[in-house]
């Protein structure tokens, strides 16, 4: 099988949009994923996959604590800009808890503890432990056939 052909069938799975943060050396770091998921509630689980070329790889695996932002639809300019596909000159403005900066105004932020990381291929699963959750108002920024969107508030 080819591998345009098997993420031609991953893109048509509809997910919503994060961004994932660390804060190394006083630096915050991120990176656009839309591979997340929960995956256990006691202990409150959550999973990212990281391509093994990514920057973000190491600053992750050795991180004590790591956040992940939801974006909402008026932040896709945030998830172009950690997704390294346009730059964006004015300031990004962060919330710090427990030293783990999370991108404001998300629509929900979590902060997590690393908890493991499961080698997968060329990607690595990292699996945080849910410490600490924001919530904001709006309406989710949405990824599908690798084009943004949103859901309509009566489409809930």
């Amino acid at each position: 099988m080819e591998d345009r052909t098997f993420r031609n069938a991953m893109g048509r799975f509809a997910t919503g949009v994060t961004v994932i943060t660390v804060n190394e050396g006083g630096e915050t770091h991120g990176m656009t994923a839309n591979a997340f998921m929960s995956v256990s509630l006691d202990p409150k689980l959550v999973l990212i996959s990281i391509d093994n070329r990514a920057n973000m790889l190491d600053k992750l695996k050795t991180a004590d604590s790591f956040g992940i932002s939801m974006l909402t639809e008026e932040q896709k300019y945030l998830s172009k800009h950690f997704a390294k596909q346009e730059a964006f000159e004015g300031e990004i403005s962060f919330d710090v808890i427990d030293e783990v900066p999370v991108l404001r105004d998300s629509l929900t932020a979590l902060v997590c503890k690393n908890y493991q990381q499961i080698p997968a291929g060329d990607h690595t699963l990292i699996l945080g432990q849910v410490e600490e959750i924001l919530f904001e108002e709006g309406e989710p920024l949405t990824f599908f056939k690798g084009q943004y969107g949103g859901i309509r508030s009566d489409a809930r």
